[in-house]
C-alpha cells in the first residue's frame, strides 16, 4: 500500500487552503489504496497567539518546535512513497526540509493556490516579514517531481521552473455543501466570507454597499463572516468569526454572495474559493472579473461579474428586487459547481495523478 505524507501548516479542518486543496480528497485516496498521514505545525494552542501581534517568545518557541517536527519527518522519509508539500514545509525562508526529502529519494508533489511568490504577511506579523522569503516558491517548484497549480495563471508561473505542472483547481464537496431548503421572511442578506487576512478585499465593495444601503434601507442586511473583530457601523455590520461547526449555516443565511478583488498580481492567483462556496450553496454570486473568476462565472447566467462601483450597485439591485432571479441564478450556480468545480468532478483525476507519479518515478 503506497503511503503519502502531507506536510501542512495547520491541523485538519482549520485552514481553507488545506481543506479545499487536499483534505477533502484524503478519504478517496485511502479508499483507493493509499495510506495518508498529515503532519502539521500550528496546534490549537498556537492559534491563540499566532495571528496576534506581540508574543515574541511564544513565536520563537513555535519556530523551534516546527523545526524539530520537520526534522522528525525527514528521519522517517523512507517510510513514504510520496511527500505532498502544501505551499511549504516550514513557514520561514528555509527550503532545507524539501531538499532533505529530495535527497532521501522520496517523490514530491508541490501544491499551491495563490501567488505566494509575492510578499503577503498578515498585519499581526509584519515585524516577522524578514523570516519569510516569497522567492523560495520557484525553488520549491523546481525541486518537485509534480506540481499542482490551482489555476492557469499559477501554472504559467510554475512552468518557468518545472515542466511537470498540472492544474488542479480548488474544489467544493457538494455533498456537504447543500443549499438551504427554506428561505425565511425578512430583508435580503448580502454577504461576504473570508478571514482576517483577506478582509481587506471586502473594502472594495464598501462604496457600492453604501449606495445600496441608502437606496434600500431596512430591505437589506449585510453580513461579514470570517473576521469577528470587523465592524462598519454605517452599514450595520458586526463581523462573525469563522467557526467550523456553524460555517455552512453562516453562509446559508446569505441571499447574495460577494467576492470583490483588486486587479493585481496577487488577486490574479486566487482560485475563486469564496465564490465557489456561495455558488455550491445555491447563492447567486457577484465577483470581480479577476483571474479565474471570469472562468467560473458566465455573466448573467450562473452569476454576475462587476468591475466598477456602478456595476456592483446595478447587479446587486437586480438581485435584491427579484427573488425569482435569485432562485434561478442560484440553481445555475450550484449546477456549474457540481459539474466543473466539485470534489466529485475532480477526484478521479486527482487519484490518477498520484498513481501516475508512482509509475513514472522521479523527475530526471
Amino acid at each position: 500500500m503506497p503511503k503519502v505524507l502531507f506536510l501542512a501548516s495547520h491541523r485538519q479542518g482549520r485552514s481553507p487552503n488545506q481543506r479545499f486543496r487536499f483534505e477533502q480528497y484524503l478519504g478517496f485516496l485511502e479508499e483507493n489504496g493509499f495510506q495518508c498521514e498529515v503532519s502539521y505545525l500550528v496546534t490549537e494552542a498556537d492559534d491563540k497567539f499566532f495571528y496576534k501581534p506581540g508574543n515574541l517568545l511564544k513565536k520563537v518557541g513555535f519556530v523551534r518546535r516546527s523545526i524539530a517536527k520537520r526534522r522528525a519527518d525527514v528521519r522517517r522519509a523512507k517510510d513514504f512513497d510520496i511527500v505532498f508539500v502544501c505551499r511549504e514545509a516550514l513557514m520561514t525562508r528555509s527550503i532545507a526540509f524539501e531538499k532533505a526529502f529530495k535527497r532521501k529519494g522520496v517523490r514530491m508533489i508541490f501544491d499551491f493556490d495563490d501567488s505566494i511568490w509575492l510578499s503577503n504577511v498578515s498585519d499581526a506579523n509584519k515585524r516577522w516579514s524578514w523570516v519569510k522569503d516569497p522567492g523560495k516558491t520557484g525553488k520549491l517548484i523546481a525541486l518537485a517531481d509534480l506540481v499542482f497549480a490551482g489555476n492557469d495563471y499559477l501554472k504559467d508561473y510554475a512552468l518557468g521552473f518545472n515542466k511537470r505542472v498540472e492544474v488542479v483547481p480548488t474544489t467544493i464537496d457538494t455533498e456537504e455543501y447543500q443549499p438551504r431548503t427554506v428561505r425565511p421572511e425578512g430583508p435580503v442578506c448580502i454577504g461576504w466570507s473570508g478571514s482576517i487576512t483577506t478582509i481587506q478585499h471586502f473594502q472594495y465593495a464598501i462604496p457600492a454597499l453604501r449606495i445600496i444601503k441608502a437606496r434600500y434601507g431596512d430591505r437589506v442586511t449585510i453580513r461579514v463572516v470570517g473576521d469577528g473583530s470587523y465592524t462598519e457601523p454605517e452599514l450595520g455590520i458586526q463581523g462573525l468569526p469563522w467557526r467550523k461547526d456553524t460555517e455552512l449555516d453562516d453562509l446559508r443565511a446569505m441571499d447574495i454572495g460577494l467576492m470583490p478583488l483588486p486587479d493585481d498580481e496577487w488577486a490574479r492567483g486566487k482560485c475563486g474559493l469564496k465564490g465557489l462556496q456561495y455558488m455550491a450553496l445555491g447563492i447567486p454570486t457577484i465577483m470581480s472579473p479577476v483571474g479565474v473568476n471570469s472562468t467560473i462565472i458566465q455573466d448573467g447566467h450562473n452569476g454576475y461579474l462587476a468591475d466598477t462601483t456602478e456595476a456592483w450597485v446595478e447587479k446587486m439591485g437586480r438581485l435584491i428586487e427579484d427573488a425569482e432571479l435569485r432562485r434561478r441564478m442560484g440553481e445555475e450556480a450550484r449546477r456549474s459547481v457540481v459539474e466543473h468545480w466539485s470534489q466529485a468532478a475532480w477526484r478521479d483525476r486527482y487519484l490518477q495523478l498520484f498513481n501516475q507519479l508512482l509509475k513514472q518515478g522521479k523527475q530526471p
